[in-house]
């Protein structure tokens, strides 16, 4: 049996899933006891959630043909429609949509889930949990599209090789975001 490049793209979807286990451990140690299931559980739910809505639209999004000038892609149900396709290999030996799709779903995941450490202690899980729909519908997929979907970013040559932007900038950003609000909604008299 030999070991294609689609296998190796896979083992390292498999390596960055466990990621959400590194950060629900290292969120529950910089919380207190009585949170430390209520985080590894935001941690659960951003992929649960994530999953979710990646599939029925945030995917398309991503990697739909380009509009407004490289911004966004059009969404559209091919991963339902053409579900064949989607998982058959190609004949260009290309890799396959499906585990491209798998690829980008874990890093949406870890999007969202950077952002869970910020907001640790500070929201409740039903407010979580929209965030963490919105960012896997919406901000991740629309922002990903500039960088790896064709987007006006990528037609400008920007590379991105490890997620350093796609991924780890904007958990940043949105974890700052949110966690300067936190801060000056709970000092206000």
């Amino acid at each position: 049996m030999t070991m294609t490049v689609e296998f190796w793209f896979l083992i390292g979807a498999a390596l960055v899933f466990w990621m959400q286990a590194g950060f629900a451990m290292v969120e529950a140690g910089f919380t207190r006891a009585k949170n430390a299931g209520n985080i590894i559980m935001k941690n659960l739910m951003d992929f649960c959630i994530g999953t979710v809505v990646f599939a029925l639209l945030g995917y398309t999004i991503m990697m739909g043909e380009d509009t407004l000038f490289g911004l966004i892609g059009i969404p559209n149900m091919d991963l339902f429609a053409h579900f064949k396709e989607f998982i058959a290999s190609p004949a260009n030996g290309d890799f396959t949509a499906a585990s491209t799709f798998v690829f980008n779903l874990v890093f949406c995941a870890t999007t969202a889930t950077i952002v869970s450490g910020a907001m640790a202690e500070r929201t409740k899980f039903s407010a979580y949990c929209i965030y963490s729909g919105v960012i896997s519908l919406f901000v991740y997929p629309i922002e990903a599209h500039w960088i790896w979907g064709g987007g006006w970013l990528s037609q400008l040559g920007f590379h991105d090789y490890a997620g350093s932007c796609a991924i780890h900038m904007v958990g940043g950003i949105a974890a700052r975001s949110t966690r300067s609000r936190v801060i000056i909604s709970s000092s206000a008299p």
